[in-house]
């Protein structure tokens, strides 16, 4: 199997467990969403902001050392396992002798018991993280599939067995708590290797002197992103933290499903190729092109939908968070500009660059978080789309030197999608204005906007578009020669 046809076929393999798992979830929350209203989902997302952060810890940014070694062994993967299961424990007892403090200070006593709860998460996290970059080092993205489905439909099953039987915002605990736990068994079974009963303190100081600088970064950027969540819920009622997690939440799941499977396929393959300039940058190039491809028309066809969508699939109760998820939308069309941009840096072993990148965006978006906080909840939205566009400079701009492959060459290779995407957007969103009801509104915008973009791509002979033809071709072709 040559190179393309390893990536593409990974590509594709990671693709579909997440387009499947966040599917699957989004019908899941859909239901819960109905069935508790906005109030129940701000908790929730203050509790899991706060686990979200610590997980960055449990890791100790080793997966990605682990990936980026060259010849990683049972020594180097063993050492990272039990190094992260101990801290990990560490960061759980913290955590579970503070939620009191947590749960005071947001007004919430049943924080406490959730936050116990659902801090096992962080305890899971430390044997997952060294599941995944083996499961990346080794590329058996098919080992991923069935693990996520596995996870997302027990827990799926269990939430809505849950809130149907009253348990009330325990749904949403259970919903978060087993299918990261059933994830992570699947894993465990399926995937040959097997901690053994060694360590090397040496092997961990060499991986952690590349990774703690990845930790750095990452904890900048999960604090970024979370404390929103945490400041909406201590300073503004629990529903707007709702309204605002929602309209994040489709964009962002949606994302997750090209962006992850982009990110952990890339990483490794660019690892291998790290000491050729020349192949990592067309990598990077045609990661740019044709992920932009896929995500930019979703993007701009979920904003265009919102309004009907919404109101279709979760009442009238949910309306506030359209303009949220119209805003996330804009947001979340750039970010494989920023897993290609990072994933290049990261695999040419500059976790330095990658660190000071992190460190300078945070001070930029720092100043507009605390600017903008002080107005509301939908000027924060603002605040962060100001903030992305920003970013898309800052993580851009080292490639200028390190590839040859500068900030305005990248929104060149991706012109032709923006300018795609946006034309069909234009198209389809007045149709929310004509009164047709909201299934007869969809059934009109999602088969013409699918026509405009394919029919736009096949006319303009756009190139991600023929070279994702000529994949097919090949991966057909090869399939039905081994039959």
């Amino acid at each position: 199997m040559d190179n393309r046809t390893k990536v593409i076929s990974n590509f594709l393999w990671r693709f579909f467990e997440r387009f499947g798992a966040q599917l699957l979830n989004i019908i899941v929350m859909i239901v819960l969403a109905r069935k508790l209203g906005p109030g129940p989902s701000g908790q929730i997302a203050v509790v899991m902001a706060l686990i979200n952060i610590l997980r960055v810890f449990a890791d100790s940014g080793m997966a990605n050392a682990l990936i980026q070694k060259k010849d990683p062994d049972d020594l180097d993967f063993s050492s990272v396992l039990y190094f992260n299961l101990a801290f990990s424990g560490i960061l759980y007892l913290l955590l579970f002798l503070t939620a009191p403090l947590f749960a005071r200070f947001y007004h919430e006593p049943e924080y406490t018991a959730i936050l116990r709860v659902l801090g096992l998460i962080v305890i899971i996290s430390g044997l997952y993280n060294v599941q995944q970059a083996y499961v990346s080092k080794t590329m058996q993205f098919k080992r991923f599939f069935f693990a996520t489905l596995g996870g997302t439909v027990f827990s799926g099953c269990l939430s809505i067995a849950m809130v149907y039987l009253g348990f009330g915002i325990w749904s949403l605990v259970a919903l978060q708590l087993s299918g990261f736990l059933v994830n992570t068994l699947i894993l465990w079974f399926t995937v040959g290797w097997r901690p053994k009963r060694i360590f090397s303190a040496e092997r961990l100081k060499g991986l952690f002197s590349y990774g703690w600088k990845l930790l750095a970064a990452s904890f900048l950027d999960t604090v970024y992103t979370q404390i929103y969540s945490l400041i909406i819920g201590r300073r503004y009622p629990k529903e707007q933290l709702g309204q605002f997690d929602k309209g994040k939440n489709w964009p962002e799941q949606v994302t997750t499903s090209i962006n992850a499977s982009l990110d952990s396929v890339l990483l490794p393959v660019l690892a291998e190729k790290q000491d050729e300039k020349t192949a990592v940058r067309e990598m990077t190039r045609r990661a740019i092109k044709t992920s932009s491809y896929l995500m930019m028309p979703v993007m701009a066809g979920l904003a265009a939908c919102a309004s009907p969508l919404v109101h279709l699939l979760l009442e009238e109760k949910w309306m506030p968070c359209v303009p949220y998820l119209q805003i996330f939308c804009a947001v979340y069309a750039f970010y494989p500009l920023h897993t290609a941009n990072l994933n290049a840096i990261k695999a040419m072993g500059r976790s330095d660059i990658f660190l000071k990148l992190e460190i300078l965006k945070r001070v930029v978006e720092t100043l507009i978080l605390l600017i903008t906080s002080r107005y509301g909840v939908f000027e924060m939205a603002l605040g962060l789309l100001a903030s992305d566009i920003i970013s898309q400079l800052i993580n851009a701009w080292p490639n200028r030197k390190l590839l040859d492959y500068p900030y305005l060459m990248q929104l060149k290779d991706m012109a032709p999608c923006i300018l795609l995407s946006l034309f069909m957007l234009g198209c389809i969103l007045p149709l929310t204005k004509l009164g047709l009801g909201d299934i007869a509104t969809l059934l009109i915008q999602v088969p013409l906007g699918v026509l405009i973009y394919a029919g736009g791509s096949l006319l303009f002979k756009v190139d991600s578009f023929t070279y994702l033809l000529d994949v097919l071709r090949g991966l057909r072709r090869r399939g039905k020669e081994k039959e």
